[in-house]
């Protein structure tokens, strides 16, 4: 759907900090679910910062979105949508 290696994307976040929409490339994405929120405040070295990873479900599709404290940046990576039928099979 969209190139996040070639466009920066806006992440916009409610309240407490979840992210609600994806913005790139003139596109917006509305986050439907949040599938998982990782705090990683203690894994990096202070000169690179702490990151927050979420997980979420947006058009369909899962993307994992990385919120990168120091430099109030976000990365976004599209990710393999888990089948039902293959989850049920394992």
């Amino acid at each position: 759907m969209f190139n996040f290696n070639v466009v920066s994307p806006v992440v916009l976040v409610d309240a407490a900090g979840r992210p609600r929409e994806i913005r790139a490339a003139g596109q917006r994405l509305a986050v439907t679910g949040l599938e998982s929120v990782r705090q990683e405040t203690a894994a990096y070295p202070l000169g690179v910062g702490p990151r927050r990873v979420f997980v979420v479900e947006a058009a369909r599709r899962r993307y994992r979105l990385v919120h990168l404290l120091r430099d109030r940046r976000w990365t976004v990576e599209e990710l393999a949508s888990v089948r039902p039928d293959l989850a049920a099979a394992a």
